[in-house]
């Protein structure tokens, strides 16, 4: 895989997904809620990777300008479309750019860059944020703008899934709806926070892990399931969020580990934001003794 490849994975996702990410109510309702209130009225906003365009949209309800930079030619043409169609879609400058590469040619008061999947795994979000802030602080002398999301929070909890389907045995990845409850996942403990962020702080590229997660009901441990919650926006003068959860990913385990209450079991692993799948392999042992 070249280095060009390695960095249009996450910016290449199919366009058929950015229609379907316009059905995600949860999805829409956070980011609009967000955009509306981080971007005031005559401010300046950078998209980083257009999509359909629909972030673009909400900021420049408010927006003097945004510039969105999108590296899909297909994306491109589309948002383009899209936004033609749409109230203060003229306010959009919309730019064919590596996300990479790309800064305004003036400051700007808010980056909007929805490059996440869950477990920070897939899409480029945090090589992008941490190449823009080096490069715009190197031509704008200043404070930078600010971020949405503001802050990510990666968790880990124990589970036990149900593989089967009709008969036919199958541990696979599986994704999940944050906002419903699966039947085919119960709960063996708690979920445990592993890593977490704030994009306008210096962070790593780095999602290892090495810790504990508790047992707290009888089952057959045969899988994790990972969450990511992105806080789009703190609401200081409320003292709360408008958060947005990722799909859940269901991680099957190498071999299933009957588990009881208050059992201990030993995790890690090794990957780094932007790898692909295959990179998360947690290893599992335990009990641990007391």
């Amino acid at each position: 895989m070249t280095l060009n490849d390695t960095r249009e994975l996450g910016q290449f996702i199919p366009l058929h997904y950015h229609y379907e990410m316009l059905y995600d109510k949860a999805r829409m309702t956070a980011f609009r809620a967000a955009i509306d209130h981080m971007v005031k009225p005559g401010s300046t906003v950078l998209e980083l990777g257009s999509g359909t365009g629909v972030l673009s949209f909400f900021a420049a309800e408010k927006a003097r300008k945004v510039y969105s930079a999108e590296l899909n030619l297909d994306l491109l043409d589309e948002s383009r479309r899209l936004l033609a169609l749409n109230r203060n879609g003229d306010k959009v400058e919309l730019i064919h750019a590596d996300a990479f590469e790309y800064l305004p040619p003036e400051p700007v008061d808010v980056v909007i860059c929805e490059m996440l999947h869950v477990g920070l795994l897939r899409e480029k979000q945090l090589a992008v944020i941490d190449s823009f802030k080096s490069r715009y602080q190197d031509r704008f002398d200043g404070d930078l703008p600010l971020f949405i999301p503001q802050a990510t929070i990666q968790a880990v909890q124990p589970v036990q899934h149900n593989f089967d389907f009709d008969g036919f045995y199958a541990p696979i990845i599986m994704f999940q709806y944050p906002y419903s409850v699966d039947p085919r996942t119960t709960d063996l403990g708690e979920p445990v926070i592993y890593h977490q962020l704030w994009y306008d702080q210096k962070f790593g590229l780095s999602c290892d892990w090495s810790g504990s997660v508790s047992i707290t009901a009888e089952g057959s441990l045969n899988a994790l399931r990972f969450a990511t919650k992105n806080i789009l926006a703190f609401v200081h003068e409320e003292q709360s969020s408008i958060t947005w959860h990722n799909q859940y990913l269901i991680q099957p385990l190498e071999k299933e580990l009957p588990v009881k209450t208050g059992d201990k079991m030993a995790v890690s692993w090794e990957y780094s934001a932007g790898d692909q799948l295959s990179a998360l392999r947690p290893v599992l042992s335990g009990p641990l003794s007391v």
